[in-house]
């Protein structure tokens, strides 16, 4: 990716149109894929040889060891990649062998497995109707050919017949809901459920293909029941089993990552084409394991994505482009200046842990407004702060400030106010609060405001709602970094408290927590502002832009003053992507024969591009640095990733280090 050379050249990263690292609703996927698939089962057979694949090197790996933590040694597999590259894919040789490759296996070669690496491994296939249930059969008859103990147990009374009869010709055993047997029997659920339980006294690979993108809402209760057990098992790394998931974890929102009942867990997901958006979107997105993308040859929808997620070397780049290694030339000033308005006499800590997560993060300098008490402990930690404000390219508004400190809060909503504009009202919120795509605030003409970016954070998010209620509103240069709590405080003073008050739909912690992805574009929309809604996978939502998803580390992250730290490292980011845009305007008015540094001529459209890709890659800069604080080797530690208790100062400190992690994977191939 290439260096700015003009305004024209903020051009949205490749990874917008990258079937990789996109998902789109899942009716889109389908009608993409139908002319296509219509007639053939070529790639229904290309999808279980990549299950297949999948498979065997879930079992190379030996049996579980329930509880058993092992790092992953560096350079790992990325959390997100794709199996093969993509383009036409081969026609395979025979329907029996894994070693007939369909594309590239995600390890770079065809598939060639020797069976006496698994010759009578357990392997447990969940089968529901469809193509999903049909590439989860034609998997299961290649394993058994190739050693397994295979067995199926059906959820369906319609399975695919001719993956069926393959599958038992091949020695996999079936059980199950309304399935005939050869003598004439029926084979109920009892017997199917009685399968599942045999399989979990020895433990062993389960492949989920219940349901797959064109299921909607939980599973029925006869799938429910076959899992049940599974579930009962144990967290994944925690059972006696490991699970991979066809497409997706069946019983998730397909679209939304909603989950509305019973879900095993999956160890990996092997999913077709593109990402699905419960692949991205929480709460689906943490039962998903790692994801690894197979193009199949099958073209992705044209569309715009509904989500985003950026592969960890993409984040590099946008971390590059927003603070770059400073050149011959640079100085303080034009590193980038992130003005700070943090701490008060309640909490003065957070303004230390913001400037540090500034400092650390590459800012060249820091102004400091607070009051003296504040001040002295921050520049007791960092005497490289200044202590005053002035011209600055990010404004970073709001952490440790109470409230309820009515002079300090008083001293924000003056810095905060000016920065708004004219909102256009809340005319496009539906009745039930759910809203439409109208009604965000946005600058006249949809161009950028002459003020910096700003983060509001913590106690300035109050302040927020409270200047909006004004007919005020945000442009996507602000952007808001809630956590569930705030998000629904927020949401419940944007939409009004009396429409909402004893109804299902007023917004809590509970719902945003429940359905993160509509609370994050509904906060946007109300705002009009860029968001950052945090939690163990952070949302970015802005307008008219899909969702942005980025991990965000390991659960030792949740400690207090994360949220400060990444305050500042936001401002930061943000700060250099100013000062990039200044440099780039600079040059363009030059060369016309002018001199301004005015912003208001300019569209909107490619600043906010370069923006989200800063905030994404300012979160994963977080993220890195808590696993490199919690001794976690490579930063994409999750739950399970082991390492040990950190404090907020920690992070901070770690983000050189996480730096230059991200660098590495940035010269690593990720398209």
């Amino acid at each position: 990716m290439g260096q700015v050379s003009d305004l024209n050249d903020f051009t949205r990263s490749d990874d917008v149109t990258d079937p990789t690292a996109c998902a789109w609703p899942a009716q889109e996927v389908a009608a993409a894929e139908s002319p296509v698939t219509a007639g053939t089962d070529r790639y229904m057979r290309a999808a279980a040889h990549a299950v297949a694949r999948a498979a065997l090197r879930e079992l190379r790996q030996g049996p579980v060891v329930p509880g058993a933590v092992t790092a992953p040694a560096r350079p790992a597999v990325a959390p997100f990649s794709s199996a093969s590259p993509a383009g036409p894919v081969a026609t395979p040789s025979s329907p029996v062998s894994p070693a007939a490759p369909t594309g590239a296996s995600a390890d770079g070669g065809g598939a060639y497995v020797s069976p006496g690496w698994i010759a009578g491994s357990p392997v447990l296939l969940l089968v529901g109707g469809g193509h999903n249930g049909a590439d989860t059969l034609l998997a299961g008859g290649l394993l058994s050919h190739n050693g397994c103990a295979v067995s199926a147990v059906l959820a369906t009374e319609h399975p695919h017949p001719v993956a069926l009869e393959e599958a038992r010709s091949h020695g996999v055993t079936v059980y199950g809901a309304g399935y005939r047997s050869e003598d004439g029997t029926d084979q109920d659920n009892a017997e199917a459920i009685a399968a599942v339980e045999a399989f979990l006294a020895r433990g062993g690979l389960v492949l989920d293909g219940l349901t797959g993108i064109g299921a909607s809402g939980p599973l029925r209760p006869d799938a429910a029941a076959l899992i049940a057990p599974l579930v009962a098992a144990g967290e994944p790394g925690r059972r006696p089993l490991r699970v991979i998931a066809v497409d997706l974890p069946s019983g998730t929102g397909v679209d939304d990552g909603t989950v509305d009942g019973p879900v095993l867990a999956a160890d990996r997901t092997v999913t077709f084409t593109c990402l699905k958006g419960c692949l991205c979107l929480p709460p689906a997105r943490h039962l998903c394991g790692v994801v690894e993308v197979v193009p199949l040859g099958l073209p992705a929808p044209s569309s715009r994505p509904i989500a985003r997620r950026p592969v960890d070397g993409g984040l590099g780049d946008y971390l590059a482009r927003a603070v770059p290694e400073p050149g011959a030339d640079d100085h303080k000033y034009t590193r980038g200046v992130v003005g700070l308005w943090a701490g008060s006499e309640s909490y003065p800590g957070a303004a230390v842990l913001a400037a540090s997560g500034a400092v650390r993060a590459g800012a060249g300098m820091v102004r400091l407004a607070a009051p003296r008490r504040v001040e002295d402990l921050v520049l007791a930690a960092r005497p490289e702060v200044v202590p005053t404000a002035g011209r600055s390219q990010a404004l970073v508004l709001g952490p440790g400030v109470d409230p309820a400190d009515t002079a300090r809060a008083g001293e924000l909503r003056d810095v905060l106010r000016p920065t708004l504009v004219v909102a256009r009202g809340l005319e496009g919120q539906g009745a039930d609060g759910e809203g439409t795509d109208e009604g965000a605030a946005e600058p006249d003409g949809g161009t950028a405001p002459t003020e910096p970016s700003v983060v509001v954070d913590a106690g300035a998010l109050s302040i927020l709602a409270d200047l909006l209620a004004e007919d005020l509103g945000c442009t996507p240069l602000h952007v808001l970094t809630p956590h569930a709590g705030e998000a629904a405080a927020l949401l419940t003073a944007l939409t009004g408290t009396e429409a909402q008050a004893g109804t299902s739909r007023q917004w809590n912690r509970e719902r945003v927590e429940a359905r993160p992805a509509h609370a994050a574009r509904e906060l946007s929309r109300l705002s009009g502002a860029t968001v950052v809604l945090k939690g163990a996978t952070t949302l970015i939502a802005a307008p008219d832009r899909p969702l942005i998803s980025v991990d965000c580390g390991p659960g030792w992250m949740a400690t207090a003053g994360s949220g400060d730290v990444l305050a500042g490292v936001l401002g930061a980011v943000l700060a250099g992507t100013a000062v990039r845009w200044e440099r780039a305007k600079a040059d363009a008015v030059s060369g016309a024969g002018a001199v301004t540094t005015a912003r208001t001529d300019v569209a909107l459209d490619p600043l906010l591009d370069a923006l989200l890709d800063s905030v994404a890659a300012g979160v994963r800069l977080h993220a890195f640095a808590g696993a490199y604080a919690a001794a976690i080797p490579q930063g994409a530690g999750g739950v399970g990733a082991g390492g040990h208790p950190i404090a907020a100062l920690d992070i901070a400190a770690a983000l050189g280090p996480a730096r230059l992690e991200l660098n590495w994977l940035q010269a690593v191939p990720h398209h």
